[in-house]
């Protein structure tokens, strides 16, 4: 085990980060089970989590899958002249469409993640609005195949939790990756309203979602459920991860032999730096997004874990210079505040 994994500093104490694991395992959980898992007040749950939320710490959404609904999600690499990358950079973190939006440490790359909504959605960013950009002199956009379920999701904080405590906070609320168009279903007006509220917020309450789709609160939880199930809707948490002691980070882009391409990605998705792996179409065919504390720690994760994995043929590393925008939440320098959110008409 790496020293990294062991030696934190942060500005969250063990209670924060163990309410921390809580909401990574279930966004919604109630407070009043959180707290009796953690043995305080639900008063003392709800207080730390405001204070994490206003500090801008933490920002958790509901966000929603479009392959269920027939489109496709994309990693897109964009070219600029360098003294046009960040404009370039701001522009993409307010499409809402898009995001984990970063400048490269190149200073002329930007990488983004695109999950447009409809295929006229995608086809308007790839074909229309990215190449005609001015900024942008190449394109390059690597179609997500498969996303591997992480071991535990990131910051991965279990192993400050009892063995017990684990047990009663239960298994993580996943998203489904195997949902296709096969299961798709189409979203009433009142979804869309109910979609766009959790945007803004994943923890809105059963009671304000009643009030703004006109649903009773019961519809509500029973409709939340379904597209969940369905892998329509899932949950996520942006984090300010400069304030939890991690100042490098960046993307991995690997040719791996076709007949290994599932042990490494599962290799992968067990590492402790690894918040996002997945096989994609394109020159590359396995991208990761890693958490780092710093570049020799990202050194030692290339050649420590990365150089034990039989059938890696090619590595590209590419440091994040700056990000601007996660899952949902744009980044000002270190913490992280949401981004605008359009009404879906």
């Amino acid at each position: 085990m790496m020293l990294e994994d062991i030696d934190e500093t942060s500005v969250l104490d063990l209670l924060d980060k163990q309410i921390v694991h809580g909401l990574v395992t279930d966004p919604r959980i109630p407070f009043a089970r959180l707290a009796g898992i953690l043995g305080v007040s639900e008063q003392t749950v709800a207080r730390r989590y405001r204070s994490m939320r206003q500090r801008g710490m933490v920002h958790i959404a509901g966000l929603v899958n479009a392959v269920p609904l027939g489109s496709t999600r994309w990693m897109v690499r964009l070219r600029s002249t360098p003294d046009k990358a960040l404009r370039l950079a701001e522009a993409l973190a307010r499409l809402p469409d898009v995001s984990w939006v970063s400048l490269l440490s190149t200073g002329s790359e930007v990488t983004c993640m695109s999950r447009p909504r409809t295929l006229e959605q995608r086809d308007h960013l790839l074909l229309n609005t990215l190449p005609r950009a001015s900024q942008v002199v190449g394109l390059a956009a690597y179609e997500i195949m498969h996303r591997f379920p992480l071991d535990e999701e990131w910051p991965r904080y279990g192993r400050l939790l009892t063995a017990r405590q684990r047990r009663e906070l239960g298994p993580a609320r996943r998203w489904r990756d195997d949902a296709g168009p096969e299961t798709a279903m189409d979203l009433s007006p009142g979804d869309e309203a109910m979609l766009a509220l959790l945007a803004r917020d994943g923890r809105v309450s059963y009671a304000q979602l009643a009030a703004e789709t006109g649903w009773s609160a019961t519809r509500v939880a029973r409709r939340m459920a379904e597209l969940e199930q369905a892998g329509v809707l899932y949950f996520d948490l942006d984090f300010a991860i400069e304030r939890m002691g991690y100042a490098t980070r960046g993307m991995l882009w690997l040719r791996v032999h076709p007949g290994a391409l599932d042990t490494v990605g599962r290799a992968l998705a067990t590492c402790p730096e690894v918040t996002f792996v997945a096989v994609t179409t394109g020159a590359t065919n396995l991208v990761a997004s890693v958490v780092c504390r710093h570049i020799a720690h990202l050194y030692r994760f290339v050649t420590e874990r990365l150089g034990r994995l039989d059938g890696i043929t090619d590595i590209e590393i590419t440091p994040a210079l700056r990000v601007f925008k996660q899952a949902q939440a744009l980044l000002h320098t270190d913490h992280v505040t949401l981004v605008p959110q359009p009404k879906r008409g």
